[in-house]
């Protein structure tokens, strides 16, 4: 899922949270405007100028991702009652994705959080049916339009397909019964995968007897698949991790360069050697920074014996250390937040252990075996 955000811009901030577009948007922003101003509009107005259908289509188009955005601020408004993180909102060609840190405290608290979702447009649909009947022509076309739209996408999200609202609150029912959270996020995400399969299959039936939407039911059923797909694997890395230390699973006897080696003995004799993709840069006990496969790349081939480490090595930056008692999902996210592959433990600027995604990964593929 994080690669979802990738290709995206910040565009400005409501209660904290940053508003961030993907690229994608821009395409359903375009078809959209396209479509109303081409087909509905023209349809339901037929006596309004031209350059009218297309202002309205834009119009019609915005206020629908204002209406997306509002959905995800009201899953953002609940999540922070319950001292969740709000990373950003992020519009996309799908829809809309709050990307919240950490996981709900309890059932009661995920069925609110999914809930509000849904909840948030249908107050909007009914905002607009109430403008709608107060209005005439095209601007009664236009609040129709959005009225119906955002009924459509509340009871779309309540499908119970992980990790939509639907599924969402499904999972929150299996947590309460089961008292079992990784039980029942499996179990939703496996569902959620069902449902997916199914819009696959039915876009794939649509497509071939003529009816229209077949291509974007397919779309559609990919993401969902996708993204109950990652659900699950991330729940079982959780399970995995459950209660483990860094302490536990950090290497202590670590291969570390000194910063007066010179790049082609470092590659010689560390990184072919021993194929790790970093080593700990120490001179006289004291930890320095680290070295990377990303430093080794920006020296050219011929520079090899001439550079040293000291010359490219990656300055220590305290948001590479962790401590031995945090959690190892902690140190996961921190990774995956700061786009490193590996953290340090320091004890009185003396380098005591270092924890990589890569030992992680091996500490789960040899605990589920």
């Amino acid at each position: 899922m994080n690669r979802l955000f990738h290709g995206s811009w910040k565009i400005g901030t409501v209660m904290g949270i940053p508003i961030r577009v993907h690229f994608t948007w821009f395409i359903v922003f375009g078809l959209i405007t396209w479509s109303l101003s081409a087909y509905y509009f023209p349809k339901v107005a037929p006596d309004l100028p031209v350059l009218s259908y297309w202002m309205k289509g834009a119009i019609a188009a915005l206020l629908l991702f204002v209406s997306v955005a509002f959905h995800e601020l009201a899953h953002s408004v609940v999540a922070r009652r319950y001292r969740l993180t709000i990373e950003s909102i992020t519009l996309f060609i799908f829809g809309g994705v709050a990307q919240m840190r950490g996981e709900p405290p309890s059932p009661a608290a995920e069925w609110r959080i999914a809930i509000a979702g849904p909840l948030s447009s249908l107050f909007l649909a009914g905002i607009f049916f109430i403008s709608s009947v107060f209005s005439d022509g095209a601007s009664k076309a236009l609040f129709t339009y959005l009225s119906q739209i955002n009924l459509i996408l509340a009871l779309f999200n309540l499908i119970p397909g992980f990790p939509m609202d639907g599924g969402r609150v499904l999972r929150s029912i299996l947590w309460k019964r089961r008292n079992n959270f990784f039980y029942a996020t499996q179990r939703a995400a496996t569902i959620g995968q069902r449902i997916a399969l199914f819009f696959i299959f039915f876009g794939l039936f649509s497509l071939f007897t003529g009816m229209a939407g077949g291509l974007w039911l397919m779309l559609i059923g990919w993401f969902l698949y996708t993204a109950a797909q990652a659900s699950y694997q991330q729940s079982t890395l959780e399970e995995a991790l459950r209660g483990v230390k860094v302490g536990d699973i950090m290497v202590k006897e670590l291969v570390t360069v000194s910063p007066s080696m010179s790049i082609d003995d470092v590659v010689n004799n560390f990184f072919l050697k021993y194929g790790f993709g970093g080593f700990p840069v120490v001179d006289n006990d004291r930890y320095l920074g680290l070295i990377t496969l990303k430093e080794i790349k920006e020296v050219p081939k011929n520079n090899f014996s001439t550079t040293t480490v000291e010359d490219v090595y990656a300055r220590h930056r305290n948001e590479w250390e962790i401590s031995p008692e945090d959690e190892v999902l902690r140190a996961l996210e921190k990774m995956i937040r700061d786009d490193t592959g590996r953290l340090i433990i320091l004890e009185a600027g003396r380098l005591k252990g270092m924890i990589t995604r890569n030992g992680i990964a091996r500490y789960v593929q040899i605990k589920a075996s």
